[in-house]
């Protein structure tokens, strides 16, 4: 968990490559700011820019989306927790609890196939979104 105490908390566009790809992150904005004025989410590869008030959560697959905020007013105070997966824990559980290394001295067959999926895990991130056409069956 990474929290910005601000006083004005905003991030330029980025992926954040060392989160897990297949587990979304959580980003909570908090603070005293005008949410119809500054502190919006952009998310670049979906060209969209999102209201994001204070008291807000979004659920974001941080690693495979580019995404940034932009600054809130003068005299405003804008703050963020972000809830995150490590990619290094997810592989050091991968690896039957122990670090690349180690994995790579004591399996290298097994080691050799993990690496070759890991490459792959981003496909396996993605296939856990719906898509519009799947969210558009289920709309009430």
């Amino acid at each position: 968990m990474t929290v910005n105490f601000g006083p004005s908390t905003w991030t330029h566009i980025h992926t954040d490559s060392k989160n897990d790809v297949r587990i979304p992150c959580a980003i909570t904005t908090g603070g005293t700011f005008n949410h119809k004025a500054g502190g919006h989410l952009i998310l670049w590869d979906f060209k969209l820019i999102l209201e994001f008030p204070p008291g807000a959560t979004i659920l974001l697959p941080s690693a495979l989306i580019r995404h940034s905020n932009l600054p809130v007013a003068v005299g405003e105070t804008r703050i963020s927790v972000t809830q995150y997966t490590a990619g290094g824990v997810r592989r050091w559980l991968e690896y039957g609890g122990r670090t690349e290394d180690e994995f790579c001295m004591q399996d290298p067959e097994g080691f050799t196939r993990a690496w070759a999926k890991r490459r792959e895990n981003y496909k396996e991130g993605i296939s856990l979104f719906c898509t519009l056409e799947e969210l558009n069956l289920h709309a009430v």
